[in-house]
């Protein structure tokens, strides 16, 4: 049917006008998406929805874009995509990508808390929870790791009593650092000499035959 004012049909304005300018289809079906402003962490993770994913550690404290659909996280710095995790719904509170650690961190990558755990309980349930509330203190349990390693090289020169002994207090007292820990070995070992029985000394003895005349 011709339209009178522009003497065309619908369909010629269709083809000649409208159809050029369609794109295809996407390839992919439709998928929402969340947009969110965040900050980045001093652990060098945002948060969504109480789980946590890592971005370069050299974008502490700066603020980004982080967009979420039901299975990815993406997060993006000055419009640019910075980093792309699986979205998380249980399991591990945290998806940290080893590119984004700092190099300190980096070097404890082939650890993990449950590695922590089970040497630590090794020595003892005392020790184990002072790893354990090691690991809990820090906002991401990476940070702990190098604590936990150097706590527990520690305890390689005690028994495994002061150990346990050391372990209860620490937790105790808040003491999770090994500056802490390693006050407490030389006061435990300090405390534990000061009650040893002293020998008896035969001052006579000492001060030779003479001193009874």
């Amino acid at each position: 049917m011709i339209t009178r004012r522009l003497g065309v049909s619908r369909r010629q304005l269709f083809e000649t006008v409208e159809r050029p300018a369609l794109a295809s289809l996407p390839l992919e079906d439709y998928e929402f998406a969340e947009w969110r402003l965040a900050r980045v962490s001093t652990d060098y993770h945002v948060e969504f929805k109480t789980f946590f994913y890592s971005v370069p550690h050299s974008l502490i404290r700066q603020q980004v874009d982080l967009r979420a659909t039901a299975r990815i996280i993406e997060i993006f710095h000055r419009g640019k995509r910075i980093a792309v995790h699986q979205r998380r719904y249980g399991g591990p509170r945290h998806g940290t990508d080893p590119d984004h650690m700092p190099s300190s961190h980096r070097r404890y990558a082939e650890w993990t808390p449950d590695r922590f755990r089970r040497w630590a309980a090794s020595v003892g349930p005392e020790t184990e929870g002072l790893i354990v509330a090691i690991l809990a203190s820090r906002p991401h349990p990476e940070q702990g790791f190098r604590t936990c390693l150097g706590v527990l090289r520690l305890f390689r020169d005690v028994t495994r009593d002061r150990a346990e002994a050391v372990s209860a207090r620490a937790v105790e007292i808040g003491g999770l650092n090994c500056k802490s820990i390693a006050s407490l070995i030389a006061n435990h070992k300090a405390a534990r000499h000061s009650t040893e029985p002293t020998a008896i000394v035969d001052h006579a003895n000492l001060r030779g035959p003479d001193y009874f005349h």
